[in-house]
């Protein structure tokens, strides 16, 4: 694993695992932020129907 780094292709080893790294981090972020996003808006319907339910009973 050492020798991709110092052969004569490190130039292109290096930013590609870069990349590769930036790219599965903001995957990650942006799938957590959603799921944090779905997560509310589906508490907040939650409650509006069971409020809903309590008021027609």
């Amino acid at each position: 694993m050492a020798d991709l780094f110092t052969g004569k292709y490190a130039a292109f080893i290096g930013p590609a695992y870069a990349i590769t790294a930036a790219t599965l981090a903001a995957m990650i972020w942006t799938s957590l932020a959603y799921s944090r996003r779905w997560r509310k808006r589906t508490e907040a319907l939650n409650a509006a129907q069971r409020t809903g339910q309590e008021t027609e009973a």
